[in-house]
C-alpha cells in the first residue's frame, strides 16, 4: 500500500500579477502565499522551487541517517542544504539542477567513509530518485 501525502495550490489572476496559496493536508503549510515576484524577483515569500529543495533536503537527510545507521554509525546531526536551479528554456522554464550540500556530525567516521555513505544514500533517497528518473504524472482536469 502506497503512502499518499497531499499538497494543494490555488492561483488567482493572471501570470504576472496573480497570487496563489499553497497548503498541505497536514497543516504544515496553511495557505502560504506565492506569486510571480516571490518566484522570479526574489521578493519575500515562497515558491515551488524552494519547496522542492526543502523536500529534497529533508528526504536526503533521513536517507543519509538511515544509511549511516545501517553501517553502524550513530550521527549526532545531518544538515542538508538543497539548491534548486530554475532556468529560462525556450518559451518557458525548467528545473535544470539540484545541488545537495551535506554536513554531518558523526562520531568515529573518517571523511572517505562519510563521502562513500553520502553517495550511497543519494541512491536510496526517494526524492533524489524521483528527480533523477522522473515520475509518472496522472492528471485529472475538471472545469469548475
Amino acid at each position: 500500500m502506497a503512502l499518499k501525502r497531499v499538497g494543494s495550490a490555488e492561483w488567482r489572476g493572471d501570470f504576472k500579477s496573480g497570487q496563489g496559496d499553497i497548503k498541505t493536508e497536514s497543516g504544515a503549510l496553511k495557505g502560504e502565499a506565492y506569486g510571480f515576484s516571490t518566484r522570479f524577483e526574489q521578493e519575500p515569500g515562497t515558491n515551488p522551487e524552494e519547496l522542492i529543495a526543502a523536500a529534497h533536503a529533508a528526504c536526503y537527510s533521513m536517507a543519509f541517517t538511515l544509511a549511516l545507521n545501517k553501517k553502524g554509525y550513530a550521527p549526532e546531526s545531518i544538515a542538508t542544504q538543497a539548491t534548486c536551479s530554475l532556468e529560462k528554456k525556450g518559451d518557458g522554464f525548467a528545473i535544470t539542477k539540484m545541488k545537495l550540500e551535506v554536513e554531518g556530525h558523526v562520531p568515529n567516521i573518517d571523511a572517505a567513509t562519510f563521502q562513500e555513505i553520502a553517495e550511497a544514500a543519494d541512491q536510496g533517497c526517494p526524492v533524489s530518485n524521483l528527480l533523477r528518473e522522473g515520475l509518472t504524472i496522472e492528471l485529472h482536469a475538471n472545469l469548475a
